[in-house]
């Protein structure tokens, strides 16, 4: 068998991981072998390609960063449209299977794929932890672990200073950084996307935490989380070239919101892609090479039009068209148990 595989979307720490798992374990287990299509989707388009081989090369990226294949975003109308390009690029390579390793929109691609007949198995990939069917996607842990470290960073030099700080974090649409980051460095307060929040009401927390004599605010910011229509207008940032919302940093604006009504100083700070950059850490590793070695044994045993997936300590496979239709975002009662230790 001949297994193509490409990542798209945003890097990720562990891509590397599940290229390895998929090379090593279609050789040694089923001698098949592996082409890798270089920047994502673009590169099935352009009929970019590389093989991979089972060696020492392959051996040393396990704990890489990034993608040795390289990604790329592309307009989801220019996927759409070159699917036929994609399926010609398969068939002249002699690919019988390919296995796209992404987020939301290298799935969804995944998927209409699938339902035009292209065997294909799906690997989640998001720092996010946004993909649906799946308990955890690699790359959170690490992106957890970095933003977590820079917190607690904050938090020392914060208590120095006497000061308001806020630290923005990746979470355009799910909150799961900033929520877990929030909580596991002890912060003041935490904003997500999934719930809108009161200036005014964070403004008085702040207040009431210096008044009791406390010395520093830390609070947490997703940049997807947005302010009450009334309580706040962010700037608009428009839409990009591939159909998202552009951000226009809310942990700034919010920032210079409090110092105005309140006077009290405050520093921001804007994690942004470093938390998606170096090493991954082992939960990731380990993580990724279990979906690698699982989307394999799935191409082989034919189980196509599916998504790996990890429940409880198992991976399991979940159909793609499930784990697409919608987001996985933080519940209420999720912040609501965080909230707890807001103040």
């Amino acid at each position: 068998m001949r297994i193509g595989i490409l990542t798209g979307g945003g890097d990720c720490p562990g891509l590397n991981a599940v290229i390895r798992a998929v090379v090593r374990t279609a050789d040694g287990r089923y001698r098949s072998s592996v082409v890798g299509f270089r920047d994502g989707w673009r590169g099935l388009l352009e009929d970019r390609k590389v093989p991979l081989s089972n060696d020492d090369r392959i051996d040393r990226i396990l704990t890489r960063g990034g993608t040795i294949l390289g990604t790329a975003r592309v307009n989801p109308d220019k996927l759409k449209a070159g699917l036929d390009q994609i399926r010609q690029t398969l068939d002249d390579n002699g690919i019988d299977a390919l296995i796209p390793i992404g987020g939301e929109g290298t799935l969804t691609a995944a998927g209409w794929l699938a339902e035009s007949g292209v065997p294909v198995i799906g690997v989640p990939k998001t720092i996010d932890n946004d993909i649906d069917c799946t308990d955890v996607t690699f790359g959170f842990d690490t992106a957890l672990s970095i933003a977590t470290d820079a917190i607690d960073r904050l938090h020392t030099t914060a208590e120095s200073h006497q000061r308001v700080m806020l630290v923005e974090v990746m979470g355009r649409h799910a909150g799961w950084i900033a929520l877990h980051s929030g909580l596991a460095t002890g912060a003041h307060l935490t904003l997500v996307p999934e719930v809108p929040f009161d200036v005014a009401e964070v403004c008085d927390m702040v207040k009431k935490r210096f008044q009791r004599g406390d010395s520093h605010f830390i609070c947490v910011v997703a940049e997807g989380a947005a302010p009450t229509p009334e309580s706040m207008t962010l700037r608009e940032g428009g839409i990009d070239e591939f159909g998202h919302k552009r951000f226009t940093g809310v942990a700034q604006q919010l920032g210079a919101e409090i110092e105005r009504r309140i006077g009290k100083e405050v520093r921001t700070t804007v994690l942004g892609h470093v938390q998606r950059g170096g090493t991954p850490t082992p939960y990731d590793r380990v993580l990724a090479t279990r979906f690698g070695v699982h989307a394999t044994d799935a191409v082989h045993r034919g189980d196509f039009g599916q998504m790996v997936a990890l429940h409880g300590t198992s991976i399991e496979l979940v159909a793609l068209t499930d784990a697409t239709r919608h987001l996985k975002t933080v519940p209420r009662e999720r912040y609501d148990e965080a909230a707890a230790f807001f103040g």
